[in-house]
């Protein structure tokens, strides 16, 4: 039976170099110097707003103090991430997740305070103090929440609650990944383990037996807790709702747009309108029916290659290459930096046993923009590649540009960068495919795309928002409900081309970014944005190009809808929304030609 390497099997230039950002020996000098400067800052309590002069000290020294508990923090969790079985990493983590909770409960006095004054008296300390005009936007965005703060001590016994909660994703995490053991599965006459890191390879066999076996199987598991995981999202909900109320506001769905300065009727627009064109991934799901040569199409059959690939495996080199070929359009300064991603080793390329499953961007002002991959030699891996390399540019041009304070940017703007990058891929390995089964397949994977991050994304957006409601409502939320939910929901976005094979119902169980509530939709609308950018680049429309660069240099500068408007999209009205649904149309019918 073939199992995971160990993370010491893994030739040492796949790994991250993560000493080139910090020293595991550096860790009780640098808790000792946070803790240094968390008595500093307490040491400006009812004294705050005293004069333009304090204000301004307090504002350096809080400023220095979240900048090094960032890198700290950064640093033990993605260590962590290598190998989540190792109890020393883990008991660090918690060591380090308990300091961060002991801040956040020393400081919860700084917000209040400052919103004990007016907006009034920081513009007069502006005029006394130049050099606060540099927190100006930043204090603009404290004053916004003026009327969901509450008193000091309120405020510190919601801290307080804050982390005493969090529990439920913990445990979804532990499940999912830590303590997660699925049963073997036979391909090719071979017991193979299944894991979260393989499940998505099978789903892509050529063999029908092997795609249902691995999707029945994954889904014994997570059937078999499910009553654990409903109570755990459930409880989740709760949170979320009792936070959003205590703060004043009219939702949990407000609570968590209110931050960006996104209106409600965004994320409603979004399911509206792609409610409204259900008809388009209808037609792709007949298509792949007919070209796969199935009586019936099943959940594990949507992710299987419409045509064979002429070559099964793509190593590093080779996934590299295509990369920086299909980028190319984005410029000389954009492949510059791609390449120190290479060269300075940011990425953590190869799955093994105990690390975290799929792919993340993550990293601080002062370290390398880390990439985690579990790459695998194929399409897929090649996509999540130039994905998460997207987060990671981003990253990389506004830490160059943006001070400290301004330089990182929202998730709502994050999904764009990345997304940008998954569809000049997708246009470059469309152009120089050399047959008509290459075209095929890649005109496929770019709907599949389009499925699974606009489509998909925003039924799972749909889904969060009624679950919210019907607790709101006093409706139970029990297994068996969310399980009906997203079932219905799921046999509406896939309509009746599709199976809605029975497991399916449980996939709400398994989706890590429900304990992040109202947060999918940013998916959804990032690559309606992404596709607009991209093909406008592809066009050779050097006035997006240089536009595009300017938005990955502004980090968190402003609001993400301002940022945006860089670009020259306004996806408040839907518009971007429309015409990306117009351009995957356009590209399903390439593909009817083809056919």
């Amino acid at each position: 039976m073939e199992k995971q390497k160990l993370r010491s099997e893994i030739d040492d230039k796949y790994k991250w170099d993560l000493e080139a950002f910090m020293k595991e020996s550096d860790i009780e000098a640098n808790i000792k110097e946070i803790k240094e400067l968390t008595d500093k800052v307490v040491s400006y309590q009812n004294k705050i707003m005293e004069s333009a002069k304090t204000l301004l000290e307090f504002e350096k020294i809080y400023t220095e103090l979240d900048r090094k508990l960032s890198n700290l923090i950064i640093f033990v969790f993605m260590d962590y991430d290598t190998d989540m079985t190792d109890s020393k990493k883990q008991n660090l983590r918690i060591k380090l997740e308990t300091l961060e909770e002991e801040i956040s409960n020393k400081l919860s006095f700084v917000i209040p305070e400052i919103l004990k004054q007016d907006y009034s008296l920081f513009e007069k300390y502006m005029k006394e103090e130049k050099e606060l005009e540099f927190y100006k936007f930043d204090m603009e965005k404290v004053y916004r929440y003026k009327e969901h703060t509450l008193s000091k001590e309120e405020e510190r016994i919601i801290t307080l609650a804050s982390n005493a909660m969090g529990t439920p994703d913990k445990v979804f995490s532990h499940i999912d990944n830590t303590d997660v053991h699925f049963s073997t599965i036979t391909v090719d006459g071979k017991e193979i383990e299944l894991t979260n890191g393989n499940y998505y390879v099978f789903l892509k066999h050529n063999d029908q037996n092997v795609r249902k076996q691995a999707f029945h199987t994954l889904y014994e598991y997570f059937k078999s807790l499910k009553n654990t995981l409903a109570a755990s999202l459930y409880g989740s909900i709760k949170e979320t709702t009792f936070f959003s109320e205590v703060k004043k506001f009219n939702s949990a769905l407000e609570a968590s747009l209110f931050n960006d300065n996104i209106e409600t009727e965004v994320y409603d627009n979004l399911i509206k309108i792609v409610n409204e064109n259900m008809k388009v991934m209808y037609e792709y799901f007949e298509v792949r029916k007919k070209l796969l040569n199935l009586d019936e199409l099943h959940m594990y059959d949507l992710s299987v290659p419409l045509v064979k690939e002429e070559k099964e495996t793509i190593n590093l080199d080779e996934g590299k290459e295509i990369i920086l070929k299909a980028l190319s359009p984005l410029g000389e300064e954009y492949i510059n930096a791609l390449n120190k991603a290479f060269e300075e080793k940011w990425i953590d390329f190869y799955p093994s046993k105990g690390k975290k499953s799929g792919a993340y961007s993550w990293g601080t002002y002062d370290s390398y923009p880390y990439l985690m991959l579990n790459y695998d030699n194929t399409l897929s891996s090649v996509s999540t590649l130039a994905h998460e390399l997207g987060h990671s540019m981003h990253s990389y041009f506004s830490n160059k540009t943006q001070e400290y304070l301004y330089h990182s940017y929202p998730i709502f703007l994050a999904e764009i960068a990345s997304t940008v990058n998954e569809v000049l891929l997708s246009d470059y390995l469309y152009k120089n495919a050399k047959t008509k089964d290459e075209k095929i397949l890649y005109l496929s994977e770019f709907l599949d795309k389009v499925r699974t991050t606009l489509y998909r994304q925003t039924m799972f957006a749909e889904f969060e928002k009624m679950v919210f409601e019907k607790y709101k409502e006093g409706t139970p939320l029990t297994e068996e409900e969310f399980s009906n939910t997203y079932y219905e929901l799921n046999k509406k976005y896939y309509g009746d081309n599709v199976v809605s094979d029975e497991d399916i119902k449980y996939e709400w169980s398994r989706i890590p970014h429900f304990y992040t509530p109202f947060y999918v939709y940013k998916y959804a609308t990032g690559i309606s944005s992404a596709i607009l950018i991209a093909s406008e680049i592809l066009k050779g429309n050097e006035d997006m190009k240089k536009s595009y660069m300017e938005f990955l240099k502004s980090g968190g500068s402003n609001y993400p809808l301002e940022i945006l408007s860089k670009t020259g999209i306004d996806i408040k009205s839907g518009d971007a929304i429309k015409k990306a649904i117009k351009y995957a149309e356009e590209k399903l019918k390439e593909l009817k030609e083809l056919i």
